[in-house]
């Protein structure tokens, strides 16, 4: 298998830390290393893995280069401009076919946590099988433990033939649902969090994408012959739609199985989960860096290059960069996305 990481993206919730030039896959956000640094590590100690590709932007792909080790330069998968998670992945398959053409690539996020290496490699290792068995596209989903509204779900048949892989065929897929949807969800046992992680054949992917999404799977066509020829094809590329991989081909596709995942699993979507996987103290508060919280329940402080001091007041996020500060409510902490937002609307780029 080839491992794609999708590394192009900017992590807006995790302002004031995550900017354009420093996102979240590039901070460390747990640990010692960058996120996209473990996901790399993770993928590379892996038996079965052929190469580790990493699919990111312009204006991030020289930095990857200098910071992430273990990835050769000519690994790095750059994109004119970003268009979502559907041509991305297929500039990736692009360069995997032309290495082989019964290549198996695999395709993960460069910002999740995963805890469990040799679990993580097992559930892989089901993926490549049915990947290989029923020439489908196979997704990783996570068994749920609480009815979540910031994931999307895969409903899936319980009762389909691969479940000795611990996969099985899915049945649909759902976006984020409010709150009593979700319980719904948890309480009928057969929906999965979508991770955001797939396995396939390279020639089933597009195969599946002449079917889908055919409008992509021609200017592929147009830009391979382009990038054969060492001609320049950004333009081609500006020509593209953004898509993601879910709207544009997995929810479409009538061949696509799921492997539940064994391994703990968190997206690190924002500053609440870093909170949710990190260690607590008395009044289960959490300070990374200086300062200390008194008279307070349930607080989150990042604090680097001077004091932070919570008093009095509980459920809180605050974070201290050497230029901003956020201070947010636990629960709000989805609203850091609007705020950057706010600051591009008002071209506060010095905080960008």
């Amino acid at each position: 298998m080839y491992g794609v990481i999708m590394a192009g993206g900017r992590g807006t919730r995790f302002w004031p830390s995550s900017r354009k030039e420093n996102p979240k896959q590039l901070l460390n956000i747990i640990g010692n290393e960058t996120m996209l640094q473990m996901t790399v590590d993770r993928l590379q100690k892996m038996k079965n893995v052929d190469d580790v590709f990493i699919v990111t932007g312009e204006d991030l792909a020289p930095k990857i280069k200098k910071m992430i080790k273990g990835v050769k330069p000519k690994n790095i998968i750059v994109e004119p401009s970003g268009k979502n998670t559907a041509p991305a992945i297929a500039l990736a398959a692009l360069r995997i076919r032309e290495l082989r053409e019964d290549a198996i690539m695999g395709v993960f996020p460069a910002d999740h946590m995963i805890v469990g290496a040799q679990k993580f490699a097992k559930t892989v290792r089901s993926a490549i099988q049915l990947a290989n068995k029923n020439e489908s596209l196979v997704t990783i989903g996570i068994e749920p433990t609480y009815p979540a509204t910031g994931y999307g779900y895969i409903q899936y048949d319980r009762n389909s033939p691969e479940d000795y892989l611990n996969g099985f065929k899915v049945k649909t897929f759902a976006e984020k649902p409010h709150k009593e949807l979700a319980k719904r969800f948890l309480d009928s046992g057969d929906f999965l969090w979508n991770g955001g992680m797939f396995v396939w054949k390279v020639d089933t992917f597009f195969n599946q994408l002449k079917s889908h999404m055919p409008d992509l799977n021609d200017q592929l066509g147009k830009i391979k012959k382009r990038i054969d020829d060492k001609q320049n094809w950004s333009r081609l590329w500006n020509n593209i739609e953004p898509e993601s991989i879910d709207y544009g081909l997995m929810e479409k596709s009538e061949h696509i199985y799921v492997v539940k995942a064994e391994f703990n699993w968190n997206d690190l979507g924002s500053w609440d989960s870093v909170f949710e996987v990190s260690p607590k103290s008395k009044g289960q508060n959490v300070v990374r860096g200086d300062g200390v919280i008194m008279d307070g329940e349930n607080n989150f402080i990042q604090s680097n290059g001077h004091f932070t001091a919570v008093v009095g007041a509980s459920n809180l996020v605050v974070v201290n960069t050497p230029d901003a500060t956020l201070i947010i409510p636990k629960d709000k902490v989805e609203d850091v996305k609007s705020l950057v937002a706010y600051l591009e609307k008002h071209k506060r780029n010095d905080l960008l």
